[in-house]
């Protein structure tokens, strides 16, 4: 690999007499695209710390269009995907039991870390990266 600027670069070996029309030696063929991502994906302001839910609490807000459940588990923020996959319930307006946010529409349950189901095991939500800047709550929206 090779890092220049903003991207690192895979290389390959080209080989010759292969009739790919190539040059030997080696070629870019592409870039680390977790990296591309990071520098896509952007920090918004979903809430003042003021305005953010009380430990045991939920609400629903939106980052760059994307609606999300604000929850906190014994004072430690967790943001999630606002929609229960099973039928597209508002998870913000449900509650929280141990870890997980519980969908109020039909009680479907998701880890706030990790955003698996309790049941159906096989179901998810997004969970999005959280920060707090001074008075601001942020989440990162690729």
């Amino acid at each position: 690999m090779i890092s220049g600027g903003e991207l690192t670069w895979v290389m390959s070996k080209g080989v010759s007499g292969m009739g790919d029309g190539l040059a030997s030696g080696p070629r870019a063929v592409g870039w680390n695209q977790t990296e591309e991502a990071e520098e896509l994906a952007q920090w918004v302001r979903i809430c003042g710390l003021a305005e953010a839910p009380k430990p045991g609490n939920v609400m629903e807000a939106e980052a760059g269009g994307v609606g999300i459940c604000l929850a906190n588990v014994n004072g430690e923020l967790s943001a999630l995907e606002n929609l229960c996959p099973h039928r597209e319930g508002p998870l913000g307006q449900g509650w929280i039991e141990g870890d997980t946010v519980v969908c109020p529409w039909h009680s479907w349950a998701f880890h706030v870390k990790t955003g698996l189901s309790e049941y159906p095991v096989d179901e998810s939500v997004d969970v999005f990266p959280l920060r707090v800047e001074g008075e601001d709550v942020l989440v990162q929206i690729a």
